[in-house]
């Protein structure tokens, strides 16, 4: 996932891609504490998309309320 990806989306679309990410790194966790995790890079993984989506959000809602 690249941030022109993600600033392309709605602030409703990313912060559904936000909960989606936050459930999916909750799993890894869980996975990780139960000795089941496969690829463990995906944690590192998700913790950045979770990073960017939170960066896009923010930068949208700066820009509206300077347009304001």
């Amino acid at each position: 996932m690249d941030a022109k990806e993600l600033s392309s989306k709605t602030p409703d679309q990313l912060r559904d891609e936000l909960v989606a990410l936050k459930k999916e790194a909750f799993n890894l966790r869980f996975q990780k504490a139960t000795g089941q995790i496969e690829n463990t890079a995906r944690i590192r993984q998700v913790r950045r998309d979770v990073a960017r989506v939170n960066t896009v959000l923010n930068q949208k809602a700066a820009a509206a309320a300077s347009a304001e």
